[in-house]
């Protein structure tokens, strides 16, 4: 508190505060109003304004952290005897939080004049492109489990159920990420959050592609999601912090453009990898390292990277000045500014800000002494006194002052996630089930047919033989793909070293036939005879037998529908700043759900890749919007936590689209349009009545 000037009267007008730093005649002209701006020091040479010096008490000592501008602490010592106040404890709680709201109000307009000064350029751009690594790594996450979800459901013998659930379980993981990890930015940081973040999800990935049991594979996929979870609230928050009012909205949605770029990139490591089986290694018979875990090791490589090259960014400091670290803030804008001028050929403008308003800081954390209790019990109450902050904000987001905006993004975000993510695993499923329609119309029907001393060695596939009697047959190094052998008789036949999928033998009479090293088990023998027949030596667990002919075309479907967001991308950054968010989200939702209504026309499967295409297309400048509203609708103290529960809000929402929409494969198509079109017009007019904020400065 020792920079504050306690004699501070309010009633200042925020047009005010844009007036502190005027230029003239090479010095300030500041308001004659208590503050230290170092107005009263000595004019120094302009190229020596900015530099670091060493100041020097008595002893001729330097002391630390002493720099252009900054009073020494005698200096203030000296100034808090002359002006008297009333010590804090003594002041009622309504009034330190009406003063540290005018605090807050007068950082904001001075942040934003800062900020202006530093200028955007080669410091915004490096960060964006680690941030936008960050951003590639959830885009990434989203895609991962549906890719490799048909081979691991062989490898790892997973029943419908199973499947489901590791579908989900990422979505429930990024869903408590969001709203853990995006409350504890507020109060430990941005840079230190992210960082911890991008670990969990690294590891995890990473040890993902090596466990062998399903448990443990959904565990680490669970704990990987949490991580990626708590990215997306980071990343706009502390990207935000670093842009001026002109700059957010278009440079936030550029930055909306990496959740694409993973998507692609996931696509493309999907289609280059996963079908090559052979990409891998085995360790005897009980440990298999197939292709689809190579895939999952090299999605985890964006994450990789923005985590490496996060450690050489520096804290946002606006999250410092909250805190009341006013010098760690200072040095950082120092270094933005400085960084920006080197790069526009310009090393000589100095940086003229001395100093900076912190707000009144009333929630201070005591550091507890080491000789407190035992290493443990420090350390649970330091968690349990965070976590009691990171709820008390997630409670300020619903006071009178924010409850209706609140209220209504919550909607906006929820209904957004619930007509997308379902129609996003909708569109594949569709497009799945038109193949196995059309597949099953080639299906060759054998009636009656004796086959006798024959020897099978090659690929049944699509097949029903009906009625049919085999004797004296052998089966030997074959697959069964498709097949299905009804009312039929096998005598004295041998099966061995056989592979099936999806093949049924029903109501069969099966005599003196020997299966050796198959995997034809028992409950592929549906209402069967067997007579005098043996199994010997069968197949052990699951085994990826067959190069699904459909996998290129889904890879082609995610990646279409991945690159097809760019046109939308491109327009919403450009015409963020200019018609505004809520006309962006607004347009953009009731646009998406009047391309809902053209897939009642989709009845093949390239109609139902291009109204794919088209949906995203469409409703990608509502995230970007979406994105954009929320950062800015909320103080920097509560903007991660607001932003986080609000992601994992859609994240439920995700949840709950995959699982409604899903289930009408097959079944109807007017559920999920109906619901998905209905979804969309009431978000997008709810949005209508949120506050516009592209005029408004981060506070």
């Amino acid at each position: 508190d020792g920079y504050r000037n306690t004699n501070y009267q309010g009633g200042r007008e925020a047009n005010q505060v844009s007036d502190d730093y005027r230029y003239q005649d090479g010095n300030y002209d500041a308001p004659n109003d208590g503050y230290y701006r170092g107005g009263d020091e000595p004019a120094q040479e302009e190229d020596a304004q900015s530099d670091v010096t060493e100041g020097h008490d008595e002893d001729d000592e330097v002391y630390e952290g002493e720099y252009q501008g900054i009073p020494h602490p005698d200096d203030i010592k000296e100034k808090q005897k002359r002006a008297p106040a009333m010590a804090d404890e003594y002041r009622d709680r309504a009034d330190l939080m009406a003063e540290r709201m005018e605090d807050e109000e007068q950082l904001a307009h001075q942040y934003e004049n800062i900020i202006e000064e530093c200028g955007h350029g080669r410091f915004q751009w490096t960060l964006f492109f680690v941030l936008g690594l960050a951003l590639m790594a959830d885009g990434v996450e989203v895609f991962v489990v549906g890719f490799v979800l048909p081979s691991a459901e062989k490898d790892m013998c997973l029943s419908s159920s199973n499947k489901g659930m590791l579908g989900l379980i990422v979505y429930l993981g990024m869903m408590v990420g969001a709203v853990l990890l995006g409350g504890l930015a507020d109060k430990l940081g941005r840079k230190q959050c992210l960082i911890v973040s991008l670990a969990i999800n690294a590891a995890f990935a990473f040890l993902s592609s090596f466990v062998q049991g399903y448990g443990f594979f959904l565990f680490c996929r669970l704990i990987s999601g949490l991580g990626i979870g708590g990215t997306l609230p980071i990343v706009f928050a502390y990207f935000s912090e670093f842009l001026s009012r002109e700059k957010r909205g278009e440079h936030l949605s550029w930055l909306c453009m990496f959740w694409m770029i993973g998507g692609i990139y996931a696509s493309a490591m999907a289609w280059s990898i996963i079908p090559h089986y052979g990409w891998g290694f085995s360790m005897g018979t009980k440990y298999h390292f197939h292709s689809w875990r190579v895939f999952v090791l090299v999605c985890s490589l964006p994450c990789i990277a923005s985590l490496v090259a996060l450690k050489f960014m520096p804290e946002s400091p606006r999250f410092l000045l909250e805190i009341g670290k006013h010098d760690e803030a200072w040095m950082i804008l120092k270094q933005v500014h400085d960084t920006n001028m080197r790069a526009k050929g310009e090393p000589e403008r100095v940086f003229t800000v001395s100093y900076i308003k912190t707000p009144k800081q009333v929630d201070e954390f005591i550091e507890i002494q080491s000789s407190t209790g035992t290493w443990y019990q420090r350390w649970l109450v330091r968690i349990t006194t965070t976590l009691k902050q990171v709820w008390d904000n997630v409670l300020y987001c619903l006071t009178a002052q924010y409850r209706m905006n609140t209220l209504m993004l919550a909607v906006v975000w929820f209904t957004m996630a619930l007509s997308y993510y379902g129609l996003i695993v909708w569109f594949p499923d569709m497009i799945r089930y038109l193949q196995d329609e059309a597949y099953d119309s080639r299906v060759k029907i054998f009636d009656e047919e004796e086959v006798s001393h024959f020897t099978f060695n090659f690929t049944l596939e699509n097949q029903i033989h009906r009625n049919g009697e085999y004797r004296n047959d052998k089966f030997i190094g074959m697959k069964f793909k498709e097949v299905k052998f009804e009312d039929s008789l096998f005598e004295d036949c041998y099966f061995e070293d056989v592979t099936s999928s999806e093949t049924f033998f029903e109501n069969c009479t099966i005599i003196s036939t020997v299966f050796y090293n198959t995997d034809l088990y028992e409950h592929k023998f549906i209402n069967c005879r067997l007579i005098n027949s043996t199994f010997m030596k069968e197949k052990e667990g699951c085994h990826i037998d067959f190069e699904e002919d459909n996998d290129f075309l889904i890879y082609l479907v995610s990646f279409l529908g991945s690159l097809s967001v760019l046109p939308g991308n491109i327009i919403s950054a450009l015409l963020m700043d200019k018609i505004g968010r809520i006309k962006m989200i607004g347009g953009s939702m009731l646009i998406s759900a009047v391309c809902c209504f053209f897939l009642f026309f989709g009845n093949s499967e390239s109609a139902m890749i291009g109204w794919q295409c088209l949906f995203c297309g469409a409703s990608i400048a509502a995230w970007n919007a979406l994105d954009v509203i929320t950062v800015e609708l909320y103080p920097t103290d509560k903007r991660a936590t607001a932003f986080g529960i609000l992601n994992g809000l859609c994240k439920f929402g995700a949840i709950l689209g995959n699982s409604i929409f899903s289930s009408f494969v097959g079944i109807t198509k007017v559920v999920p349009i109906l619901l998905a079109s209905s979804a969309l017009v009431g978000g997008g007019l709810l949005a209508l009545r949120l506050p516009e904020t592209r005029e408004q400065v981060l506070m």
